[in-house]
């Protein structure tokens, strides 16, 4: 993969200040949720300090985009995408314990655990957890819908999706063979479900206004296809990215003895595979029509072309 490659879709200041519009929705969403939050104040603090700590915000914004295309106006849903952020926050805070991955920084600051010790940072992340289902419950859509939604989000979120994923990963370090096979299902598992989910459950909340079982489908495929790109470059960026874009040490999977796209099929070939599967994310978009549409292909793209 060619570090410094650049995605001509992606550059665009369509993209861009669509891009930021979304984050800064979300953004927006997430202080004033934390702002009526009631709960112990170092907990507050922890809780504030991991998601208010910058990120992407793909996974919020997947499930706005997927509604939005579909035809359901996203400030129905905002708490419900939150929700969304406020698992994989969780999941970020856990996964850089001394006993998961053991990783000093997080998006270019020191991890939670590091600033508020471990026990806090265990407590904030359960909080997120548990927090982001009160958030997907309380949305001005049919309760039918929201039961769907969050009944999805469960099983990604949980030991058949995200956590089970987690356990693979794990289970895989310093393995001397492992084949490429293990690593996809890993990968789909601990960051494609949740990836997946966002534009399944979006899809989900827009049969509110007539979204269909074939949109939903479609969103599976888009969500499915992207989260493996995302892991295959975060991968890749782990090899070659630059430590100061990134917010944290690069070569991490390698001291830790991971097994990876790279290290099976090399570099090369590892970003290859992930622009075959964006096409596959693609074609899933092909007979819808917008701004949105436009939005989530050039999303799509700057997954594979993304330097963070």
């Amino acid at each position: 993969m060619k570090p410094n490659k650049t995605c001509g879709n992606c550059s665009n200041n369509f993209f861009k200040k669509n891009l930021a519009r979304w984050t800064d929705t979300i953004n927006t969403h997430l202080t004033n949720i934390l702002k009526k939050l009631s709960c112990p104040t170092e907990l507050k603090k922890s809780v504030d300090y991991s998601l208010m700590a910058g990120g992407k915000r793909i996974r919020p914004i997947l499930c706005l985009a997927w509604a939005e295309m579909l035809g359901l106006e996203k400030n129905k849903i905002l708490n419900f995408a939150c929700g969304l952020e406020f698992i994989h926050t969780y999941s970020l805070i856990h996964d850089d314990l001394p006993s998961m991955d053991n990783d000093d920084l997080r998006r270019g600051k020191p991890t939670n655990h590091k600033v508020f010790g471990e026990a806090m940072a265990i407590l904030a992340g359960d909080a997120l957890l548990t927090q982001s289902f009160e958030l997907m419950a309380n949305n001005p859509i049919k309760p039918n819908y929201i039961l769907e939604a969050i009944l999805q989000v469960s099983i990604a979120a949980g030991p058949q999706g995200m956590v089970g994923g987690q356990v693979l990963d794990l289970s895989l370090e310093n393995q001397r063979q492992t084949s490429l096979s293990q690593i996809q299902e890993m990968h789909r598992l601990k960051t494609g479900a949740l990836l997946e989910v966002a534009c399944v459950s979006g899809a989900i909340l827009a049969q509110e206004v007539g979204a269909s079982k074939t949109d939903i489908k479609n969103a599976s495929i888009y969500g499915r296809n992207i989260g493996l790109a995302f892991q295959i470059v975060d991968d890749i960026l782990d090899v070659i990215g630059d430590e100061n874009v990134l917010g944290k040490p690069v070569g991490s999977d390698i001291r830790q003895g991971k097994s990876t796209y790279p290290s099976l099929v090399g570099l090369e070939e590892s970003y290859n595979l992930a622009q075959k599967i964006i096409q596959n994310a693609l074609e899933s978009l092909q007979n819808y029509k917008g701004n949105t549409k436009i939005f989530l292909e050039d999303l799509a793209n700057y997954i594979i072309e993304r330097a963070h």
